[in-house]
């Protein structure tokens, strides 16, 4: 795994090619056990927006629906927000989540980056606070404008 300015890349291949990918499409994945939250952007705008809600916890039907996702898409990038506990330590989850970005690339050859994603779900919680989307009509969409917060972050960080 290389380190790099903006997270940490599992790039089997050697194919993380920062020409290619900046002109490219991004997929984010906000995983979870129950839920897999998914955002779009590409990096010419440097904007992400929500995209699906993977509400599925059987690996088959998850990677099902990412091959649509990746074929439809075509992304030069994945991005999958790593969960941290508060003091930014792994927890259970974020072995699960390495494991699970690991399968995305081995399994697609796409370059993919793990972003700390502490607080996104907060800050994505907030977002459908002020759109008017309340308690538990947020449980449909919460883990893909989680996702979309996360993708937004690594677009604000290519700026800086």
């Amino acid at each position: 795994m290389t380190s790099t300015l903006h997270g940490h890349v599992i790039d089997n291949e050697n194919i993380y090619d920062a020409q290619v990918v900046h002109k490219g499409s991004v997929l984010c994945f906000d995983f979870g056990e129950q839920r897999i939250g998914v955002a779009i952007g590409e990096h010419l705008l440097g904007t992400a927006n929500p995209l699906t809600t993977i509400d599925n916890e059987s690996n088959t039907i998850r990677f099902e629906a990412i091959t649509r996702l990746i074929d439809t898409w075509q992304p030069k990038l994945l991005i999958v927000g790593l969960p941290l506990s508060l003091e930014g330590a792994e927890t259970e989850i974020t072995l699960l989540c390495k494991k699970f970005a690991r399968r995305l690339n081995g399994r697609f050859n796409l370059p993919v980056m793990l972003i700390d994603e502490r607080y996104s779900s907060i800050e994505a919680s907030d977002k459908l606070n002020q759109n008017g989307i309340k308690g538990r009509a947020q449980k449909k969409m919460l883990d893909q404008v989680a996702a979309q917060t996360i993708l937004q972050s690594y677009f604000d960080s290519l700026l800086t």
